[in-house]
This record gives C-alpha cells, structure tokens and sequence, in this order.
C-alpha cells in the first residue's frame, strides 16, 4: 500500500482503459505517484476496479516519458523549444497543402484522447484545412457498431444504458469476452445472475473464461454471426414472437430483411449447417431468446473487427427492431465499447466519415457546421479511413501524418506495411508521452510531448452516453502540454487564431456542447445544450452525466423504445445482410485460422499497462493458443515454440495448447511490440481486409500456418536497468519490481553468455558453470541486494523465474539465499508462489493449489483466505479451473529446493566460481 500524505486529497477522476468508464479516486503520494481506489459514488462501478485500473499508481512515473519537443536534424533527434517546433510543423504544413491540396495532409488520432483534444483536432483539419483526413484508432475498435447504428437508427446511437445488465433476464454475449475485456461490467451481470437468476448466453468460437458456467455455450464457425442472427430473425417470424405493432409504427425494410435471412438461414437446420452448431444448440439459443421479453444483446470486438462487421451489427439490430426489444429497461442491444474515449471521439467527429455532434456529409450538416464554425474552407467529403489512410501514404499521396496518443506501427493491420510506409512521409509529427514506441521509432521528424492520465483533464463518455471528467492530480512534467493546446497553437501559426483561441479545457466543451444544439431541436440524438452555459467552476465540479442532456429537459437514459428514430422519415430500418463469407481463403499452405485480440490484464501496446509489474505477471510472454488436435497435426507442444506464418508476415511465439480453442483456429494477443518482445508484432500478420461499410479491418480470420521451432536453450535475466540482449535471441521484456526482467530462447553455442554478463555486471560475481549439461547461472551484487542475474539451461532447467525474482526484489539477500540462489530455488525448501493469477493482490498459482490442496474448494473459500478474485473477480474463471485440477492432497506441483539433479554442485563437471572485488 502506498503510504499518503494525509494532507493530500484524492481527486475524482476516470479510468483511462477501457469503454466502461470506471470511476477513480486518485490521492497523490508526494513523490510522483499515486494511490488509486475505485469511486463508489460514479454509477458506472460503484468503486469497483479491475486489474488494470487498480494499477494505475504504478504507471505513472516519469521514467519513460517524452518531455520536451524534438525535431530530427540530420537524422537525429534533438531537443527544441516548442515555439521552434510548432512553427516547423505549421511552415511544412502549410508548403504541403499549398503544393498538394488539403488532402495530402492527415491526422491519426485515438481514443485515449479526451474530446475537447479531439474537437480541437476536427475542428482544425475539417473545418480550417479543409480536409477530412481525420480518422482514429477507435477504426479498428468500434466503427462497424457506428455504421450498424447509423444504417438501423439514422444516428451513431446506443439505445440501452448500464441498468439494463441489472434489469435482463436474458444476456447475449457476442465476440465478447467481457469476463477479462470488460470485467467490472461483467461482475455487474453476474450479481444480476446471482440475485435475480438471470440466464447468460456465449456465442463465440473460442470459449473464453466469460463462458465459464453460462447457461449456452455456442461456438460457431468464424464469420458465421451473421448467418446465426438471420436464422434467428426468421424463427421469430415464424413462431409468432414479432412485435407487429412496434414494426409497422415504427420500421421500415422489414419484408426485403426477411427475405434476406430466409435465404442465409431459413431454418433451424439451414443455421446449424451454417455456423457449424448442433441444430439441438441453435434451436435451444432461439426458444431462449423468443421467450424471454427482457434481453440485452452485447457484442465487441468479435462482431466489429471483421470484414462483415456492419451486417453482423445489423442482423443483431434486425432481431430487436422486430421484437421492440429496445430502449426499454432491460431489454436492448448494446454495444461495449473498447477505448475510454471512442464515445467521445465519435461526438465530435472523430472518424473520417462523421462530421462534429453526430452530424454527417450532407450539404445540410456541412452547411450547419460551417456556419457554426465560421470556417472558411469546410471538408465538403469524406476522408481516408485508418487502412485507406496508410496506403495513401504508402502511395504518395499523402505526405503528411500527425499522430496523436497511438501507436499504428503496432496496432494496425499488416504492420510492417505501415511502419514501412511512414518512412515516406515529408512531414511526420507524433504527439505522444512515452520517449519510444514502435511508432515513435519509425522515424517522426518532429516529437511533441503530451500530457498523461493524471496530468490531463477534460472530458470522456462511456459505453452508456455518460460524459465523466478526467481531471488532473499530478503536475505537468517537463515542457509536456495538453494536446488541444498542441493544436491550439498550431492553428494560429496556420493563420486561424481567432477561432482557436481557447484558454481552457472548459472553453472547448462549452463549444462543443453548444455545437450540439445548434439549430438541433430534437433532430439529431447527440445533444448537450444544457452543458453549454456551464462555469469554469461548474465544469471542475461536473458529476457524470448521460446523454442527451437537452436544454431544459432531464437527462435521457434510453432510446427508440416509442420510436423516434434520427432518419429521414423516423423510422428504423432494418437491414438486408449479404450473405456471409469470409474475405482470406485458406488452403495448404494457410490451412489455419488466426483470431487476434487482448489478454486479461494488458492494454493496447502495453505503454502503460507494461510499466506495471502486477499486470505483466499472469502472462508475461506473447503465445498462440491451439486445439490439441491442431497441435498434433502440425506437430506443435504446449510450452514449445512455433512460428505462425501468414501472407504478411511472421512470428515466433509460445505454444499454449487448449480445448478451449476451436478446431482450425488459432489465436494470439495483440499486445507485443518491438519495445518488447523480439518475435511478438502479431499486427504484422494481420490481412487489411476491411468492412465496406465501416472500413474496420478484419482482425479475427486471417488465414495462417504453424509449424515448430526448436530452441536448445531457454533463460532468464534480471536487472535493475534495461539491458542490450546478445543477437539472434528470441527475448520478452517484462518490467519487474525494481528493474527489468527478460525471458528468452537461444541456440546460439552457451559460451557466450559469461562473456556477455561480464560486460553488464559489476565486480561481485558469482557464477554456476555446468557446461556439459549446458547449464550457465550468475548473479552480480552491489552491497547485499542482487543487480543482475542470468540464468540459462535446456529446455526448463534454466531455474525458477519466480523464485530468482523474488529475491531480486528483495533489498538484503542472506549469505544463504545466495548459496541458494544459483539452484534457482528458494531456500529452506520452501515452493514457489507461481506464476500470478490474481493480479489484483498479486496471489500466485502455488499460492492457490496449496489452499485448495489444504481444503479450500470454492472461489469464495479462495478468496476469503487469499483475497484473490474479490476485486475485479476477472481471475475467478482461473481459480475454478485450478479447483477442477487440484486435489486435497499435499501440492505436488510444488519445487523445492535440493531437488534431484538440483543444487548439486560436487560434480567435476559444474564448476561454481565467485568473484569479488579485493
């Protein structure tokens, strides 16, 4: 526990992770950091926290920020003042356009930013350079949810709220695993499971741990979700469980969207050959949803990340609309939303094809904003979206990129493409707060350091339309500025200060909440008018508050439940599909499916999460997981190595077998970059097949090859600073407390790491040589506490991780830990924790079998004695698949010390040598 200042006071701020929105209580510790601690009073956790969130406090160092601005000069970087800065990026700016026209600029933005950056950043290139050029990272989160709102609803419009998870009897997960992408909403639900016998329904091809004793498992085909929601349409159709009245008041299209379905799946039968279930399944999933009025439908990044993702959304959609079931208390559809800001980005305008408040190119809207915006040169089309955007650059065409809080060389598809394509770039500026990136290392010619979580404050809006204030607790470090003032300043070296003159945070919103009901009148969803005449105080002390917010009117929780839709005529529209079909074909030589997507306690490319040692110990190194009957055919083993091959490039990760896996399936994590992990990019195998509609990549199919890959050695290494590894290693950093932790594979010959370690280690060495057995340990010292150790043997006799790490945290080592340490085992006997589990207390695997082991055999039981899974309860799944496992026996997995074959050090062939300084 972090020890406070009582004279410090927490500040009530947002989570910056995750669509839910959590409410954070962050109390400054004096020295840089923070304590966190859930907000009970924001209706969005009620001071819950997951994993991640209550890890805040330990990335907020300053360690590996960008702190003042940088422009390269002759190919190296070097720091300027910012007025030099920005007058060198406005100056290029304004010679690209004046020579190529407003489109061969772009801004790339993210949804880690709050809105008024992100108004700021449309205002001035949609509105001032006239481009629409404008796209965000949210493309590849939630742009196919945003055209399947605005295709069924005429608006981007969540239609339920948070309250309908307390209020369904029946919830539909759909390429969701909100158990570890959305815990706390997820603990939500299962209270309402619990106390009201709420039924839980799965539908996705990998079982996931939000399958964990839901009622219905369905693990259908990839890119089948489509034909499952058509088959479902016409069996409410067909079995009298339409809501004829809501249909024929309010909806139009719904005979040519039947017809439709009937032709994807017009029949139980017909649905379970498509999608690969058992008619028995398909029929069970239909009678459950018919019969139960109250259900909420949620769908993820299962459903948008796909070149089908908009007509997946719609068929979701098309089974509301034609039950009514929508915007009425428990009962909707609803989409979780993946990024803290990708509410508010789309508010204002955030993706190429939107214009500000939910408005649109039309030459109403276009005329409305510009008069709004008094802007002289007004977007009058659409711009490049995220995929569209890189090639363009890749091309030529646009020269150049302003990116801000992302990291596209990493998180976009076919990402050795695109880090190939900001090399061409004349200008390429990056706002961002970390010194080194996957992006931040392709080349920018200028770097501007930003403000942080922590040091920002502003505005976010969650999955529920509700707009949370991030505010600030820590001061800005260094030359680091807010990213709206960034822009700020750029637009008046561009000639357009009279419109950018904003002193505050609270001066944008205020904008940007009158915008919304310029000449609205109930016309348009998003609608903030009663936010406009807000104080400077008022905003400082804004509570969360839902849209829309009307003037003169309360708050809105729902929609559509009356109709009241935001088309032409008013009315919903239900949608025909096209027939589903995925886009990458597989074959010999690709006879696999790749699934990419995020891991329980990472975030994105680890920026933040990876500064935190709780986070990355669950699962430390990237993996691919498999079926057991993929695994023998291509003759891959759990824990080996194997290199996953597509047409776009290549890795090299750790094995996980699992039944948790389809058949023909694999899946891999998103989180590795360069900064991290020498094998780990899994965004360079991604096909950029993108949706027509939405333009969102498909992130969950790309055709793959597997095959092993065979290392001699494997090893370790701690160190209290970052260390350059020997060449041709397969390496993960992972931060641990106090330094730095490196987990690698080599098959390189073994002699030469004492040479290696000689060059990084201080005078006070011991080292362990088995060279026969190719076994290679050693350990520097600076006073009593361990500054660096190695150790490296074949296949799992390289010692225990957790053991050494554990004595490398420690500040004082006792002559017999260092006798022992060189065993890779703990002294005394005693066994390892394992590997994290709960990363919320930090409680071990070994830790957990010894408890069940000594009688403990619920979750509940675990957590009483241990704590662990009553937080976040995102580890529970874990914790009762090691019940399952674990018999009430003396733990057999534990190692102890002075094992066979272990700690031996008498024989000729070991040699143990110390060296220390005269």
């Amino acid at each position: 526990m972090t020890a406070i200042d009582p004279t410090l006071r927490a500040t009530k701020t947002t989570c910056p992770y995750c669509g839910v929105g959590c409410g954070v209580l962050a109390t400054p510790d004096g020295k840089g950091g923070a304590a966190i601690a859930g907000d009970p009073d924001h209706p969005a956790n009620f001071g819950r926290l997951c994993s991640k969130g209550s890890a805040l406090g330990e990335t907020v160092g300053l360690e590996s920020r960008l702190l003042y601005p940088m422009i390269r000069c002759k190919g190296v970087l070097e720091r300027v003042a910012w007025s030099d800065a920005l007058d060198h990026v406005a100056h290029r700016m304004q010679h690209i356009v004046a020579r190529d026209g407003a489109d061969a600029v772009a801004f790339y933005l993210s949804g880690q930013l709050l809105t008024e950056d992100y108004y700021v950043a449309n205002k001035l290139m949609k509105g001032f350079v006239g481009t629409a050029n404008v796209d965000t990272n949210s493309r590849l989160c939630m742009s196919s949810s945003v055209a399947g709102h605005r295709r069924a609803f005429g608006a981007d419009t969540v239609p339920g709220c948070y309250e309908d998870l307390d209020q369904a009897d029946l919830l539909v997960f759909v390429g969701s695993n909100a158990a570890w992408c959305h815990p706390v909403l997820f603990q939500r639900m299962l209270k309402n499971r619990q106390e009201r016998g709420a039924r839980m329904i799965v539908i996705d091809p990998r079982r996931t741990d939000t399958a964990t004793d839901v009622d219905l498992f369905l693990g259908l085909k990839p890119g089948t979700d489509t034909a499952l929601f058509s088959g479902l349409f016409v069996h409410l159709a067909d079995n009298g469980a339409l809501d004829q009245d809501y249909i024929g008041q309010n909806t139009s299209g719904f005979d040519d969207a039947l017809a439709r379905a009937r032709s994807i799946a017009g029949s139980i039968t017909a649905t379970a050959l498509a999608t690969g279930l058992s008619e028995q399944d398909v029929a069970t999933f239909f009678k459950m949803f018919r019969d139960t009025p109250r259900v909420v439908t949620l769908y993820s990044q299962g459903v948008n990340q796909s070149a089908q993702g908009t007509d997946k959304v719609n068929a979701i959609l098309n089974c509301h609309l034609a039950t009514g079931r929508i915007g009425k208390p428990g009962a909707s559809p609803f989409s979780l939303t993946g990024q803290p800001n990708a509410m508010g980005g789309r508010e204002v305008g955030g993706l190429a094809n939107q214009l500000a408040a939910h408005m649109n190119f039309t030459p109403p809207d276009i005329d409305r904003v510009r008069r709004f915006w008094k802007a002289p040169r007004i977007a009058t089309h659409e711009g490049l979206k995220a995929v569209q955007l890189f090639e363009a650059i890749n091309r030529g065409e646009v020269k150049a990129l302003w990116v801000m809080g992302t990291n596209p060389a990493v998180s976009l598809p076919d990402a050795d493409f695109v880090r190939e394509a900001l090399k061409k770039l004349e200008l390429f500026v990056v706002s961002e707060n970390v010194l080194s990136n996957d992006t931040v290392d392709a080349g920018p010619h200028v770097l501007l350091p930003a403000l942080a979580w922590g040091e920002k404050s502003g505005t976010v809006t969650n999955s529920e339309r509700r707009i949370s204030r991030q505010r600030s607790f820590l001061p800005a470090p260094g030359e680091a500025r807010p990213d709206w003032w960034i822009l700020s300043e750029t637009a008046k070296r561009l000639g357009f200060g009279d419109s950018f003159n904003y002193k505050s945070a609270a001066d944008i919103f205020r904008e940007h909440a009158a915008l919304s009901a310029f000449e609205n009148d109930g016309s348009r969803d998003f609608d903030i008018g009663a936010l406009t005449s807000l104080s400077d105080e008022g905003f400082d002390a804004l509570k969360p508050v839902q849209w829309p917010a009307r003037e003169g009117q309360a708050p809105g929780e729902r929609f559509f439940a009356a109709g009241g839709f935001f088309t032409n005529d008013g009315k919903g529209r239900f949608v025909a599909p096209e027939v589903p079909a995925l886009r990458g074909e597989t074959g010999p030589s690709r006879p696999l499916r790749l699934n990419t997507g995020r891991i329980r306690d990472q975030w994105h490319t680890m920026t933040r999460t990876g500064l935190s040692a709780r986070l990355g110990a669950h699962l430390p190194e990237p993996f691919v997981e498999i079926h057991p009957d993929d695994a023998g055919r291509y003759n891959v083993v759990h824990d080996g190595y194997a290199r996953i091959t597509t047409d776009y490039g290549q890795c090299t990760l750790k094995v996980v077998v699992s039944d948790h896996q389809q058949r023909g399936t694999l899946f891999a994590p998103i989180h590795w970059s360069a900064m991290n992990a020498s094998h780990g990019r899994v965004g360079a195998l991604v096909a950029p097949f993108t949706d027509p509609f939405s333009g969102q990549p498909e992130s969950k199919a790309t055709p793959a090859a597997i095959s092993p890959y065979e290392y001699v050695f494997r090893g370790f290494a701690l160190s209290r600073k970052q260390l350059e590894l020997p060449p041709n290693l397969m390496w993960t950093r992972v931060t641990v407390t106090g330094g730095f932790g490196y987990l690698f594979a080599d098959n390189a010959d073994l002699s030469r790491w004492p040479a290696w370690l000689g060059g990084v280690a201080g005078e006070d060495v011991a080292d362990y040589r088995d060279l026969g057995g190719g076994v290679y340990r050693a350990a520097s010292f600076a006073g009593d506490r361990i500054e660096t150790c190695l150790f490296v043997g074949p296949a799992h006799d390289a010692g225990d991780w957790e053991v050494v790490k554990s004595l490398f945290v420690a500040d004082h080592v006792t002559d017999e830990q260092r006798r022992m340490l060189l065993s890779g085992k703990s002294s005394e006997g005693a066994a390892s924790t394992g590997p994290v589990v709960c990363a919320c207390f930090g409680v071990g695997r070994g830790t957990i079998c010894d408890t069940i082991a000594a009688g403990a055999r619920t979750a509940a039981e675990i957590g009483a004695k241990l704590k662990a899974g009553t937080n976040c309860g995102s580890c529970i799944p874990e914790l009762k698949r090691l019940i399952a496992t674990t018999e009430i026996a003396p733990a057999k997995h534990a190692k102890h010390a002075g094992a066979a074959g272990e700690g031996r050090l008498s024989r000729s062939s070991r040699i143990l040598r110390r060296h220390r300084p005269a």
